[in-house]
């Protein structure tokens, strides 16, 4: 399903109602380049989740946790390089304990679980928009009209 944004705050609003259908053990993998929007749509996830402040790209600290309706580990792997690297951020410990949601999914893409809500996020020519092509949730598509 594809959904275009026009601006932060629509960004923001999208992944406010992703959080509405979470069931709490979902890994969702955010795919796209530096200043796609990665970290506003994490920032509505979690605020449709009750996190309201706070909530930052974990660039250096690798994880975040945050505690709203669930538990939410938000990672960043941009800095990600094998699957040692991968190993000792614990990534492995989080999986069905709580939502993760995963900035730079690209660079561990072959330990995604299969059934990731996967979200590939793109700039267009209109520097605030951005086209959102969700796979993963076709029952909820309805939501995201």
């Amino acid at each position: 399903m594809r959904v275009t944004t026009s601006c932060a705050r629509d960004t923001e609003q999208l992944g406010e109602k992703l959080a509405s259908v979470l069931l709490g053990k979902e890994m969702i993998a955010l795919f796209g380049d530096l200043g796609a929007g990665k970290t506003a749509f994490t920032r509505g996830l979690c605020a449709g989740l009750g996190i309201r402040d706070g909530v930052c790209s974990p660039t250096f600290a690798i994880v975040n946790a945050y505690q709203g309706k669930f538990p939410v580990y938000h990672f960043d792997m941009y800095r990600i390089t094998d699957l040692d690297d991968l190993f000792a951020t614990g990534f492995y410990d989080y999986i069905g304990n709580g939502v993760i949601i995963i900035e730079w999914s690209e660079n561990i893409e072959s330990e995604l679980e299969p059934d990731c809500i996967r979200i590939r996020i793109e700039k267009t020519e209109n520097e605030n928009e951005r086209i959102f092509d969700i796979r993963g949730l076709d029952e909820y598509a309805d939501l995201f009209r």
